[in-house]
């Protein structure tokens, strides 16, 4: 699939995003790339790219994303109709104030600005509270916005399309997800965790984990207990978690403010 010319031609001023001037710069070549990327984007969407590899790409999106019939706001925004949604406007959601700010200036979400922000989300917005490093891949990318594509406009009377059939990271029994955590001992626990995370929210190299859903917070400890998530250090402190440790920590950073 080949992108725009223009898309390119802004994408070699990305660079400058990282001063002041030039993040006003380029924030401003990004609102006008959006709505002449809405004069191509019909022709373009026929050649997005493979859904179904799409649906297999976007399993890495899951722990924070959901997509799909049964949708809901996790640690990020569902993801149905997100083509045409303006930037940072899903109710319920903390996005970052330079999201927002995105979204009051004008950014909508299209072919074009979805493929700018999922190949380098801190490129596009520094200040992002979406910590993922980005898809490279421009094929994996077109795979994953043709999949996405289903659940807005295409077919165009559908919003819902297909259930996405992506399971949980990990599965787990009914009983464990419903032990609830004690927030007071959640935090005399925390304090290994608030040596690398940020009690305030904000990260610096190390994903935020404050004010996650719950039942996110439970499956990603589980995950790397089992294994699953492969962060050895992770990994080395869930598996000295108990159940009930996890849900308490999960139920203090819920609460966090």
């Amino acid at each position: 699939m080949g992108r725009p010319f223009f898309i390119d031609f802004l994408m070699s001023y990305r660079d400058a995003y990282r001063s002041e001037f030039g993040g006003e710069c380029v924030r401003y070549l990004w609102l006008g790339m959006a709505a002449l990327g809405a004069m191509v984007s019909a022709s373009w969407a026929e050649e997005i790219g493979d859904a179904e590899n799409g649906a297999r790409v976007f399993r890495q999106c899951v722990a924070c994303h959901q997509v799909g019939p049964d949708a809901k706001n996790r640690v990020g925004p569902q993801l149905n109709e997100i083509f045409g949604r303006r930037a940072g406007s899903v109710e319920g959601v903390r996005y970052s104030d330079d999201l927002k700010r995105l979204g009051a200036d004008g950014l909508f979400w299209s072919l074009d600005t979805l493929d700018l922000y999922i190949e380098n989300p801190k490129i596009f917005a520094s200040g992002t509270r979406m910590n993922f490093a980005g898809i490279k891949d421009p094929q994996e990318r077109h795979d994953v916005l043709a999949f996405l594509r289903q659940y807005s406009d295409n077919p165009a009377n559908i919003p819902e399309a297909l259930p996405t059939a992506i399971p949980a990271e990990v599965e787990l029994s009914a009983e464990t997800l419903a032990i609830v955590g004690d927030p007071d001992y959640g935090e005399y626990l925390a304090s290994e965790c608030t040596t690398c995370h940020r009690q305030d929210g904000s990260d610096e190299g190390i994903p935020s984990i404050t004010q996650w859903p719950v039942e996110d917070f439970v499956i990603a400890m589980h995950a790397y207990k089992r294994k699953i998530r492969p962060h050895p250090v992770m990994q080395m402190m869930a598996g000295r978690l108990s159940d009930e440790e996890i849900a308490a920590l999960a139920a203090y950073f819920a609460e966090l403010e």
